[in-house]
């Protein structure tokens, strides 16, 4: 490991450093803009289940699966794997869809990220 302290004799310079200008703060329309076009993979959890390894091997077509949530409950919409909202099942042009509930608030969302 080389000695990098300054020695009698050694030849230091300054170093000429532009000023520095105060800038916007804030996320703008332009930093947004950048965001906009990121994929999201969103998912709605109707419920939860566990079992063990040889009863999803017995599970066959016309098998039931018990969920922990019950009729009614709502449902949670996901992104990325983040709870975002909350949600109750509809329907729209004979597909299913999800009409928002509750929405989870910035810093709640941001607190679970801790």
């Amino acid at each position: 490991m080389a000695d990098e302290t300054k020695q009698p004799g050694d030849d230091v310079k300054s170093v000429d450093q532009p000023e520095l200008k105060q800038g916007k703060t804030g996320a703008g329309p332009q930093t947004i803009d950048l965001l906009l076009d990121v994929p999201l993979n969103l998912s709605v959890e109707l419920g939860r289940s566990k079992m063990i390894v040889n009863d999803l091997l017995q599970l066959g077509q016309g098998s039931v699966i018990e969920l922990n949530k019950i009729v009614g409950e709502p449902l949670e919409v996901m992104v990325n794997e983040k709870l975002i909202a909350r949600g109750e099942v509809v329907t729209l042009n004979d597909k299913f869809a999800v009409r928002l509930t509750d929405i989870i608030s910035p810093s709640d969302r941001l607190d679970k990220l801790a």
